[in-house]
């Protein structure tokens, strides 16, 4: 693309077509904001990771079509993701296709098998992440949430506002995800 040394020019254009790549990013963060990379939902995940790939396949570009053509992806996908969150915010039934429902694992010191199974969640992992939280009983957690992010929140210790609880699958109405 720049010269005829086959290497410097593997060089110079990984270099290059890298850095301008990486400052489109920023400009593209910068214009749409920071929830460009959020993991709020499984949409948000995707997004991230499809930019990622963008990102190293631009900084690989043979010619200039294929490099124009990676940007104008970057830009869509953050398009359609400021799209979609806009959308997501006004229309509860788009949010609900979009977006998983977190489930809960454990409540009340009572880990919730059907919901350990159903989200082929391990016990072993919920018990590691119990404690990560620094949970020293299980009488002491309130609730163990399985997060439309895919984390896992652990509520312990003194008293538990109701409105943390709300929008949580009962186990009986969690589907396998």
């Amino acid at each position: 693309m720049f010269t005829d040394a086959p290497m410097i020019d593997a060089l110079i254009t990984g270099i290059l077509l890298s850095a301008v790549t990486i400052a489109w990013v920023v400009l593209l963060v910068r214009i749409v904001g920071l929830r460009s990379f959020s993991k709020m939902t499984n949409f948000d995940f995707v997004t991230t990771v499809a930019m990622g790939s963008l990102l190293a396949g631009a900084s690989q570009s043979q010619d200039w079509v294929a490099f124009v053509q990676t940007l104008a992806a970057m830009a869509s996908l953050f398009a359609v993701q400021y799209i979609v969150s806009r959308l997501r915010y006004r229309s509860p039934r788009l949010n609900a296709v979009v977006q998983n429902t977190p489930v809960f694992l454990m409540k009340d010191g009572r880990i919730l098998e059907d919901a350990l199974r159903r989200t082929r969640v391990s016990k072993e992992d919920l018990i590691a992440k119990l404690r990560e939280a620094n949970v020293q009983e299980m009488a002491a957690v309130h609730a163990v949430v399985l997060e439309t992010t895919g984390n896992i929140s652990v509520l312990h210790g003194g008293d538990v506002d109701a409105e943390l609880l709300t929008g949580i699958a009962p186990v009986e109405t969690v589907t396998r995800g």
